[in-house]
């Protein structure tokens, strides 16, 4: 901070000094690959019905194991799966917690001395519900979060007044996370309320809590989780460490408009507006997110605070961290409440700033920084990326053309590239075109369009076959091709290629056809709920997991 001070004026104002690009490993030459699951959807058998920091570690170690370096997943954001209930990981309750559905109760401090919680734990009750959680193909959110909080809310009442011994390694997370206080008592106010904040009677709507506001349980449970998930995802991130693997973590461009942060930092968020996109080929009707933007004038005002605590926040466990529709450091479509998304308007922020700030933060952090560049982009945007280091993003799905020789322009150095991105079909949905089947079923093609882009689709398919076999990407395949061969041929494309980083979607290599999310849609569609389909042990059985993995590691070591 410069203090200028002056004829009996005084004035304050950050000053950013920051390295002209963000941070890259010692060696950027290495090139590895990665596994993508969101975490929800890993399963083992020892988790609750979905995944938990638990089984990230473990998933960090089998891909060690095989040889990979990096485990890429959703965001891990706190969210709100109660009243109301988003799952969305791109809506989350703050941006600066963790998301506790994700921790692994059986090593929660404090069970295993706990009678009330092992009693309850070992009740027909919750092992019928136990059995019934890792049954169901999705994730019933309140059922299996209602589910381990019975059990952690046993479990922190007997820590806060039985387990002194626990209790340094806590307070120093109260010391060094300054908001956690602060949200506890939020959330907690909102479960007694039973409503968003918007709705809750002045002054706790306009951010003053007193502790006759929320019941002292539920504050204490909101501490004691949040420490117990920050605790188990730096173990599953130490865990990678040792075996070699980076998490690859993702951060949202929003928060949910009832979310802590709104509700805090409400000078510098703009209620009456949303974020989200102008028409284009694919959402004809323009895209509204639903969150409110940041406003770029109140962020410079503040002087970035809670743009750095949310930076911070994922930075501290992350080996690469992602930047969700990366455009929006120099512009984001506001769309004014009450008006159609086409109706929206660019707003500009201070990119030179952000760019700094991230430059700066990604040093301090040794954190590799990946700008989510899909899409429409402003050649400034990408020219921007390479100025700073970002790396960029190549998806195959979306360089796909009618022209046989797009493909064949190598791949450039220091990008993360991919099948496709988890707001994509899984490829064998994307052979058999089931993603234009989905768009003429929300009325945004029409039947003649959708026909239409069927052929279209179709003959990139046939193109796509051409390049693997003459460029001799397939051994031993004659015509017509199967999407398993094709897959096999792509991802021995991309680990030959000089890209720094090769991600593989997992439930691409059983062929999966059920996407995790339906871009455009809500309620009406199974969003951020479909388990894998294979639990984690069952993974070394698979003859197309094992294929796949070993071809591109061996390509991946080639010169």
């Amino acid at each position: 901070h410069l203090t200028v001070a002056g004829a009996g004026q005084r004035d304050t104002t950050l000053l950013i000094s920051a390295p002209r690009q963000a941070y890259a490993s010692a060696d950027p030459t290495r090139r590895t690959w990665g596994l993508f699951l969101p975490l929800y959807a890993l399963t083992t058998q020892q988790t609750w019905g979905s995944g938990d920091f638990t089984a990230l570690g473990q998933l960090m170690t089998w891909v060690a194991q095989q040889g990979g370096g990096v485990v890429s997943t959703l965001p891990l954001l706190s969210a709100f799966l109660d009243t109301p209930c988003d799952p969305s990981p791109y809506t989350p309750a703050s941006r600066l917690f963790w998301n506790e559905l994700y921790i692994d109760v059986t090593q929660a401090p404090g069970l295993a001395t706990c009678p009330a919680a092992q009693a309850l734990l070992q009740s027909p009750m919750i092992q019928d519900a136990l059995d019934a959680a890792r049954a169901a193909p999705r994730v019933d959110y309140p059922r299996q979060m209602a589910l381990k909080r019975r059990i952690l809310e046993e479990v922190a009442q007997h820590f806060f007044t039985t387990m002194p011994e626990q209790h340094g390694a806590f307070q120093n997370y109260l010391t060094t996370h300054p908001y956690i206080e602060d949200y506890a008592c939020f959330r907690a106010t909102g479960e007694r309320q039973g409503t968003t904040w918007s709705a809750w009677p002045s002054p706790q709507r306009d951010g003053i809590l007193t502790p006759a506001d929320y019941d002292a349980k539920a504050r204490q449970y909101h501490l004691y989780v949040q420490w117990v998930a920050h605790t188990q995802f730096q173990a599953a991130a130490r865990q990678g460490h040792q075996a070699g693997v980076q998490i690859y973590l993702d951060v949202p461009l929003g928060v949910h408009g009832q979310s802590y942060d709104v509700w805090r930092e409400r000078d510098i968020f703009v209620p009456d507006a949303a974020g989200g996109a102008p028409p284009d080929a694919v959402f004809t009707r323009g895209q509204n997110w639903g969150f409110p933007p940041l406003h770029p004038e109140a962020m410079r005002t503040q002087q970035y605070r809670y743009c750095l605590a949310f930076l911070r926040h994922q930075m501290r466990g992350a080996g690469m961290l992602r930047l969700d529709h990366v455009m929006a450091l120099h512009r984001l479509f506001w769309i004014p409440r009450g008006l159609e998304a086409r109706q929206g308007v660019y707003v500009r922020y201070h990119a030179e700033e952000w760019h700094a700030l991230l430059c700066l933060e990604s040093h301090r952090h040794q954190v590799t920084l990946v700008g989510e560049n899909l899409g429409t982009v402003p050649r400034y945007v990408n020219r921007t990326m390479a100025r700073r280091r970002l790396q960029q993003m190549y998806v195959l799905q979306y360089e796909l053309g009618p022209d046989v020789t797009r493909l064949l322009h190598p791949l450039p150095a220091g990008v993360v590239a991919s099948c496709n991105t988890h707001d994509m079909v899984p490829l064998a949905a994307y052979w058999q075109g089931l993603d234009l089947v989905d768009l003429e079923a929300q009325g945004l093609l029409s039947p003649a369009e959708a026909q239409a882009a069927q052929q279209v689709r179709q003959r990139l398919l046939r193109v796509l076959q051409a390049f693997v076999l003459h460029q001799g990407w397939l051994h031993d395949a004659t015509p017509p091709l199967q999407v398993e061969a094709v897959l096999q041929a792509c991802l021995r494309w991309l680990g030959a290629s000089p890209a720094q980083v090769i991600l593989v979607n997992a439930e691409d290599l059983w062929l999966e056809t059920q996407p995790q999310n339906f871009p455009g849609t809500s309620a009406e569609r199974p969003n951020w709920q479909n388990k894998a389909r294979y639990s984690l042990e069952t993974w070394p059985q698979l003859a197309s997991v094992r294929a796949a993995l070993q071809a591109l590691q061996r390509y991946r070591r080639r010169p």
